[in-house]
């Protein structure tokens, strides 16, 4: 069983900054996963925002590229993102998932929000 935690969210204002990061743990036994970044607005569906391979391939949702990084460190299983220029549309809870072959782990989201 794999086990993550977001942490890092809160409040900021336009144009602001946030570092979520999402720290695994439990029944890892080698770096050949994925991360991914979604999140979730009120009233909306949940959105792919980010995805990281485990060779460092990187894809974007159109609405963050350019302004979000994500990355990973392998040697303390987290993953991260980088959140820059933030805007009010940007306020959701984002949730981490890892993908490690057939099996997906969540963890419990963490809220953004974005706000003046």
């Amino acid at each position: 069983q794999v086990q993550l935690v977001e942490s890092g969210g809160g409040l900021v204002q336009p144009g602001g900054s946030l570092r979520l990061s999402c720290a695994a743990s439990g029944s890892i036994f080698n770096s050949m996963y994925a991360l991914d970044w979604y999140r979730q607005a009120p009233g909306k569906q949940r959105e792919l925002v980010a995805t990281i391979n485990s060779a460092g391939t990187t894809n974007y949702a159109a609405s963050v590229r350019g302004r979000f990084t994500i990355s990973r460190d392998n040697a303390k299983n987290t993953g991260y993102l980088q959140m820059n220029s933030l805007k009010l549309e940007d306020t959701a809870v984002y949730y981490c998932k890892l993908r490690w072959g057939p099996r997906e782990y969540w963890g419990q989201g963490t809220q953004v929000t974005v706000s003046s």
